[in-house]
């Protein structure tokens, strides 16, 4: 689970912790608030864990976040020109980003630039 799917689910424990003391002063019952607060929690928990390994937004922040602490991903890169030419090839951990018809990488302590031409990622290879 990505970093931001851990704090908010630290956050909704926090507040299920607050509801379960509001439950126990309101009913003097301690069992039903420790219930409530441990049932509140494990769903919490349960539905983070199944958001993050089941839908595919979850699994692309997974990647998202795997790539940013690690200063990119396994990728394979092949520049092309207009007309197919292979001008340079890649590979290895590279961090990648588009702007504004530039793709820009950093790939072993450099910054590579590349304007108007083809660029053919593969990414996420297995070591």
């Amino acid at each position: 689970m990505p970093i931001s799917g851990w704090i908010g689910c630290i956050i909704l424990s926090a507040v299920a912790v607050a509801i379960g003391f509001v439950i126990n002063e309101a009913t003097e019952k301690s069992t039903l608030a420790v219930i409530a607060i441990i049932v509140a929690i494990a769903l919490i928990f349960g539905v983070g864990f199944w958001y993050y390994n089941n839908t595919a937004s979850g699994l692309r922040a997974k990647t998202d976040e795997r790539a940013e602490l690690q200063n990119g991903l396994r990728r394979v890169i092949t520049i092309y020109t207009a007309d197919g030419t292979v001008l340079k090839h890649y590979e290895g951990t590279i961090d990648i980003e588009q702007d504004q018809g530039y793709v820009k990488f950093d790939w072993k302590g450099k910054r590579y630039i590349y304007y108007n031409c083809y660029v053919e990622t593969i990414a996420d290879l297995e070591d």
